[in-house]
């Protein structure tokens, strides 16, 4: 199994927590409330693994928001909502005038809008740290269990999943979120680099 050092580990969640605040304070223009978003939690697992934690045993739906990265290094992101919160935080981002038909029509459109952001903020810091240019593809929304989202069906996956674990703090709501990159040996030891770089401009 991939690990990181202690040091590395805490370097990351530091990169992370930049592009959440980024995010964080893009999210609260579009509500016009104050987004508060907690220190990101890493881990590393398997696909299988983020599957089931995001709850594939009791076929729990989710809404997932799926980007392609290119540049730093090759990585399929992926930003995930319980559905029945996705409905939530659009409502949040359009106001209480709008009819539950009118909204869910703006579902998948507002839903994209905000992972394009986070997803955008989270690979934003890497590249900065890395120094070098990332290209996204347009976001991609779909809705369906851990394992459908995820794809562990019929689609072995023999890298990692680096996950982040994020909590939303919108007025009265808390909504849990979860961002997962894809990544496969190269791509891991790239952002090993990337990390002791970050390091060692910092002990400068």
């Amino acid at each position: 199994m991939f690990q990181l050092t202690d040091i590395q580990h805490d370097a990351l969640v530091e990169i992370f927590n930049i592009g959440v605040g980024q995010a964080a304070s893009a999210m609260s223009q579009i509500v016009n409330e104050e987004v508060k978003m907690s220190v990101p939690t890493i881990t590393f697992q398997t696909r299988a693994d983020v599957a089931t934690m995001l709850g594939s045993a009791e076929a729990r739906r989710i809404c997932a928001i799926t980007q392609f990265y290119k540049g730093t290094f090759n990585t399929e992101a992926i930003l995930m909502f319980p559905e029945e919160k996705s409905l939530e935080i659009v409502r949040l981002m359009v106001g209480d005038t709008i009819t539950m038909d009118e909204l869910t029509e703006m579902e998948q459109e507002a839903m994209s809008e905000i992972g394009n952001i986070i997803l955008n903020s989270c690979m934003g810091a890497l590249a900065n740290v890395a120094g070098k240019e990332l290209h996204g593809s347009l976001p991609v929304y779909h809705v369906g269990t851990g394992d459908e989202i995820l794809q562990t069906s019929g689609n072995p996956w023999d890298g990692l999943v680096l996950t982040l674990k994020i909590d939303f703090y919108i007025e009265k709501h808390q909504i849990n979120g979860y961002v997962a990159f894809l990544l496969d040996l190269s791509a891991l030891e790239d952002l090993q680099h990337y990390i002791d770089q970050y390091l060692a401009g910092l002990a400068k």
